[in-house]
């Protein structure tokens, strides 16, 4: 009954989806999908979940957006172009009200330049789940719990050059689901997961280049985040992977004047964890490769396992793309669009944003408008507050200064 819940609920939480277990099989059934879907699940699904307001609003786009306190998550080598010194972010989702009113996502980061090259960072994800009533098989109520997950993080990055710069994320995970309740009718009682990753990435970043006449800069991002073991809520026979995932992107910021200037952002995403293959009957495999696999092989077989060949390996790409325009570095508008291919997950959604900045101090605030009617995403809220303190150059004659 615990495994059924665990994958259930975790897989609800990946793709926004209500899904249901059938009693006699372990294939999960989407409610409202194709039923021909094959999402990729994994456990710890909420270290996919765009955390602050400003990607949120550019339809969760951000590996190559400038860099802020948020930077860690969507690309931790950004934070060695930061102009400010110092700074700090707290960022806050209610997250699926249309099925739970009392989950949210709460996201803590910061960072602090070392010197003019090398800059240091913490983050903390705090993903709380809302209260929920156990029973056991025969209906009969076990008691009460607050599922909860942390993730922790720390970051380092350098600048390699003027243009490029190189980051590095260490991440410690605890998933708590059920709080070691047991049913008492089987015999893999439930524990919290623990686990680790890293987030490997590079950042390049070129302000000498004109477009139609106007200075632009251009960037690029990639992000491998999320390297790490696989986490297990039963014994060490039962292991899941947790979502490691490669992110590409671009982010092109054209300065019409000092006054305005138009940033537009996009990202590609894949999941590097094996594809779910088709069974038989039998639970024989008759299309794609064996799931159980390592982490190692996991992450390289995950480019070539799909039971449906090249077409299905190219319906796992997600593609986020968003726009942002400033005027004077004050007020901010944002629109964005994210897409998953209907079978992987089908989340397909419109974002909006606004953000404001006043001296030291700035808010963001994003809304998602979901492409299809009664979606469980539907009037997402996202909103952050962020605090800078000085110049990048106030310490380029203080190399090491802490």
């Amino acid at each position: 009954m615990f495994r059924k819940f665990i994958i259930s609920f975790l897989f609800m939480g990946l793709i926004g989806q209500t899904v249901s277990m059938a009693q006699d099989d372990q294939t999960p059934q989407i409610i409202g999908q194709d039923k021909n879907s094959n999402p990729i699940i994994t456990a710890v699904p909420f270290l996919t979940i765009a955390p602050d307001a400003r990607s949120a609003g550019m339809g969760d786009a951000g590996v190559a957006l400038s860099p802020d306190a948020n930077a860690a998550y969507w690309n931790p080598s950004k934070l060695a172009f930061a102009k400010q010194r110092m700074g700090f972010s707290l960022s806050y989702t209610p997250w699926l009200q249309k099925i739970v009113g009392d989950m949210s996502l709460a996201y803590l980061s910061g960072y602090r330049k070392l010197n003019e090259n090398q800059v240091i960072g913490g983050s903390l994800r705090y993903f709380n789940l809302g209260s929920m009533e156990f029973t056991n098989t025969s209906g009969s109520t076990i008691a009460d719990f607050n599922p909860r997950e942390f993730a922790f993080d720390l970051t380092f990055a350098m600048k390699l050059s003027e243009r490029l710069s190189i980051g590095g994320t260490g991440r410690f995970i605890h998933s708590n689901l059920t709080g070691n309740i047991s049913s008492g009718a089987t015999t893999n009682d439930t524990k919290p997961g623990n686990t680790a990753a890293v987030d490997l990435s590079m950042y390049y970043n070129n302000e000498d280049v004109m477009f139609l006449g106007y200075p632009t800069n251009v960037a690029f991002g990639v992000n491998l985040s999320n390297i790490g073991f696989k986490i297990t809520y039963t014994d060490e026979n039962q292991k899941d992977f947790i979502p490691t995932n490669l992110r590409l992107g671009t982010a092109i910021t054209t300065h019409f004047d000092p006054m305005n200037k138009l940033t537009w952002a996009f990202d590609v995403n894949k999941l590097l964890v094996p594809t779910p293959p088709h069974y038989d009957e039998n639970r024989n495999i008759i299309a794609g490769k064996d799931p159980d696999r390592s982490m190692i092989s996991g992450m390289f077989g995950s480019f070539g396992d799909a039971p449906d060949g090249f077409s299905e390996e190219m319906k796992e790409l997600i593609f986020a793309t968003g726009l942002e325009y400033w005027y004077n570095d004050l007020f901010a508008v944002r629109g964005g669009y994210f897409h998953e291919n209907k079978t992987k997950g089908n989340r397909q959604y419109f974002t909006f944003g606004l953000g404001l900045r006043y001296q030291k101090f700035g808010i963001d605030f994003a809304y998602l408008a979901a492409s299809q009617r009664n979606h469980p995403l539907e009037d997402t809220l996202r909103f952050t507050l962020m605090v800078n303190f000085g110049e990048s150059k106030d310490i380029a004659d203080q190399p090491g200064e802490i």
